[in-house]
């Protein structure tokens, strides 16, 4: 087990090398960089002129866009990343690292609501489809599985903004906190605060959760149905167990195994945010920062924020492979 890890770590930074070479010059050979967003309005007012935009983008580090030059750039960021140095973001003006643990944990606290509900929901609701195939159960399952699966993030978020705040003003549209309200300092103040945060959450955690479950519950449902019809559930079923004890106790089991692949993904996703979630209900979360910085052509910001889902998709992966040999022992790692 131990020279099985190691081994992936050493495989993994070969693929985070590739992964941040890739990621960086895709971003330099972006339309348009910072100072070209920057400062486009005094550029376009006269205020300006080229060359003072080509001396801001040297100030920058981001002035020649040539082999060589993105070459160059490239080598000056890994030389800074191996000094523990991500950059100062251009965008936020702090240290990306700064601006980055400063803002995940309102999108971890999103994802991990949301996550821990989604396998609440999704897994019974999968085995019951399973278990009750083509009844009407099965196909409203199927049904809502569809609707999770294709109804797209902007387009959700929008109609449940328009039910849940606009038409019946139960919930606030979007933020973390009331803009007009102020809070006290004491216990009771913040108290109050942390329940209007709450308040604030919901409909970000409801869209998030129901746009998720329609994948899990299909996948669920196809591996229950697999493990259902195999040789040792006919044994168990022979032997006149309860259909209860055959399905949760000897089925349940190997259905998780194929489940195990999802902690790969679950990782950077708690800790990446959802930038189309978190921009659609203006939540200042990771994912919306990101959003705005690749936006803007924010290069270290955008750098550093991609090799942190990297990192976390290596380790997500590397979990993932363990769960499999503690859900399943006939799997092996020693290689």
């Amino acid at each position: 087990m131990v020279k099985y890890i190691i081994k992936r770590l050493l495989i993994s930074i070969v693929i985070l090398l590739g992964v941040s070479i890739i990621i960086y010059t895709m971003v330099r050979l972006m339309p348009n960089d910072y100072v070209d967003n920057k400062f486009s309005s005094q550029l376009s007012q006269g205020t300006i002129d080229m060359e003072d935009i080509q001396h801001f983008k040297e100030l920058y580090g981001i002035g020649d866009n040539s082999f060589l030059g993105i070459l160059s750039g490239y080598f000056q960021w890994l030389g800074n990343l191996l000094k523990g140095d991500l950059g100062i973001s251009f965008k936020y003006q702090k240290p990306v690292g700064e601006v980055i643990s400063q803002n995940m944990w309102i999108s971890f606290a999103i994802a991990i609501v949301a996550t821990i509900l989604q396998f609440l929901i999704a897994i019974p609701l999968g085995i019951s489809s399973a278990t009750h195939q083509y009844s009407v159960r099965d196909y409203a399952v199927t049904v809502f599985t569809m609707i999770g699966i294709s109804l797209p993030t902007y387009f959700f978020a929008a109609i449940v903004i328009k039910i849940f705040a606009v038409d019946l003003g139960i919930l606030p549209p979007s933020g973390l906190i009331y803009p007009t309200k102020s809070y006290a300092e004491n216990f009771v103040g913040q108290m109050e605060r942390f329940g209007d945060i709450l308040v604030h959450l919901i409909m970000p955690i409801f869209v998030s959760v129901i746009l998720s479950i329609g994948a899990l519950m299909r996948y669920t449902r196809t591996n229950t149905l697999e493990v259902l019809g195999a040789d040792y559930i006919r044994t168990a079923r022979a032997k006149g167990l309860s259909e209860h004890k055959v399905i949760y106790k000897h089925a349940f089991r190997n259905t998780l195994i194929p489940l195990a692949t999802l902690l790969a993904g679950i990782l950077p996703s708690l800790f990446g945010g959802m930038m189309i979630t978190e921009e659609v209900f203006a939540i200042d979360g990771i994912g919306r920062l990101a959003y705005q910085a690749l936006r803007e052509g924010d290069v270290p910001f955008v750098m550093g924020y991609n090799m942190f889902l990297a990192i976390l998709t290596v380790i997500g992966t590397l979990l993932s492979d363990i769960m499999y040999a503690v859900v399943d022992p006939r799997v092996k790692l020693g290689k």
